[in-house]
């Protein structure tokens, strides 16, 4: 029997695959090493922008766009990526990505202007959004239900390892190497991947038979519009008629695309998973931790490069007990969760994340000394490590096998756009209230954003706290539909939703996220 002929593979549930132990590790490697790529390119170029420049010149809108027009394909097509893998097979297009994402990198590598730089980086974030969520679904279906709390704390600790250490790597290769390297280093991971994604990933597809055009258009559009907005928010500012169009415009077509949802059976996105307190929670958790991570981070490495004088290495490896901590910090929360559930280790975690934050905007100076960062530094990190590790078993353990291919690519959205919205709104305060004149007017604009950004993921806190479903988010239970629960049929109005039962007191739970 092949696949289409098989219900449950249509159905998205991966009962049949293969879930031994090489079986796991080898979907871990392959899906991790392909999102570390992904997450790595969001900020890569922050710190070889000076030597681009030298090369290729360009003003500098058009070196930001070489950043933005990275994050702007990335966040827009993520949940276009998740609807085409579910209909046409998710290893088959996870494998597309790998393929386009590589050939976008050489094509950056081998740029011989600023505009075709911008083009290739774009097409980057296309690949990057086919293969990002597919990536966590594949690997989802991959592992035994007791292992996936650990599994999936390791995809996405290194995700988020992979988006703090981009000014490392980016600044590294760019100064003993060449800015080049940023892109050709992704050209033979890519190729490696590609047939150990063939010949070790089982395929699978998802529950909806037809893509969702009009929902695809919809949401696609208005991700567009205001992820567009944001990231020209700074250069033209936050009440030009452009960047109002966008948002309005964008919002109007959310809008619209929640209401088709809501109505549509067959939508890409069911509205219905919402109602589940566990995956609406670390969603919004998700988005408001990006914001004030992604752009603290934009700020603080380039203070450590211009205001304290360090090359782009020695800047980041200082701040490596930030960015590399999640590394030594995964495996400990793995078993955190696995015994107290998600919920509280992903709320400490944003806690000391804000906490790392806001020690930092107490200390900044001209001439601050590094061990007097330091603790910030290492707070910061372990609340990022905290957080990654349960993130991605919470997503999938809010849905039904079937939907797990739009959750993720739903979660990565979000990501994408809190950052993008992070590197906004901190940057619009750092301009307001400072500037690149002098190391003080440096330091007068990124003091005020990193307070901002530590109240942003602070919320993120309570909500992980007050929105999380207690009982499920503790025990590492999904209260997602059973895999049997066609999504594509209308709820039946006489079963009680599962956010309607009472809470139960926390009890140490063996098993892992996601049944």
């Amino acid at each position: 029997m092949n696949e289409t002929d098989n219900p449950d593979r249509r159905a998205g549930i991966e009962g049949s695959a293969p879930t031994g132990g090489r079986r796991a590790a080898w979907a871990l490697a392959v899906t991790a090493v392909a999102g570390f790529m992904a997450a790595l390119d969001n900020l890569v170029v922050t710190t070889a922008l000076p030597s681009i420049r030298t090369d290729l010149g360009g003003s500098l809108d058009d070196l930001e766009w070489t950043v933005n027009a990275y994050t702007l394909t990335f966040a827009v097509l993520l949940m276009f990526g998740a609807a085409l893998g579910d209909r046409f097979g998710r290893r088959r297009l996870f494998v597309a990505g790998i393929a386009t994402f590589s050939a976008a990198s050489a094509g950056a590598a081998l740029a011989g202007g600023v505009g075709t730089l911008i083009a290739a980086r774009a097409v980057q974030g296309v690949g990057a959004a086919i293969m990002m969520p597919l990536a966590l679904t594949l690997l989802t279906a991959a592992v035994p239900v007791a292992r996936r709390g650990a599994y999936l704390g390791i995809f996405s600790a290194l995700s988020g390892l992979a988006v703090a250490a981009g000014p490392l790597v980016g600044g590294s290769l760019t100064e003993h190497l060449s800015w080049q390297w940023i892109f050709w280093l992704n050209v033979p991971v890519g190729a490696a991947l590609l047939p150990l994604a063939r010949l070790r990933l089982e395929e699978s597809r998802g529950p909806r038979p037809r893509l969702d055009v009009i929902g695809t258009v919809l949401i696609s559009s208005g991700l567009f519009g205001i992820v567009y907005a944001l990231v020209t928010a700074n250069s033209d500012g936050w009440t030009s008629a452009r960047v109002l169009l966008g948002l309005v415009l964008g919002a109007v077509l959310v809008g619209l695309f929640v209401r088709h949802s809501a109505t549509n059976p067959n939508a890409m996105l069911p509205v219905r998973m919402f109602r589940n307190r566990t995956f609406t929670g670390i969603n919004a958790a998700a988005l408001l931790m990006f914001i004030g991570m992604f752009g603290s981070i934009f700020l603080l490495s380039q203070f450590l490069q211009g205001v304290l004088g360090y090359s782009p290495t020695e800047a980041g490896l200082r701040m490596l007990p930030w960015t590399g901590m999640p590394l030594v910090v995964s495996p400990i929360a793995g078993v955190l969760h696995d015994r107290f559930g998600g919920r509280p280790v992903v709320a400490a975690g944003l806690a000391l994340q804000a906490a790392g934050l806001a020690w930092f905007a107490a200390v900044i100076s001209p001439d601050v000394s590094y061990g007097t960062q330091l603790p910030a530094l290492v707070l910061s990190g372990v609340g990022m490590g905290l957080y990654f590790a349960p993130a991605g078993a919470l997503v999938m353990s809010g849905v039904a096998p079937g939907d797990q291919g739009v959750a993720s690519g739903t979660n990565n959205a979000l990501r994408e756009v809190g950052g993008a919205l992070g590197v906004a709104t901190l940057g619009a305060v750092f301009s307001a209230r400072g500037g690149y004149g002098s190391a003080q007017a440096f330091v007068d604009g990124t003091r005020p954003a990193l307070w901002i950004g530590a109240a942003v993921v602070a919320a993120g806190s309570l909500v992980a706290l007050t929105v999380l479903g207690r009982r499920r988010a503790a025990a590492g239970e999904s209260d997602a539909p059973s895999p049997s629960e066609q999504p594509e049929q209308p709820e039946q109005p006489e079963q009680p939703e599962q956010s309607e039962q009472p809470d139960v007191p926390d009890a140490p739970v063996a098993g892992a996220v996601g049944r």
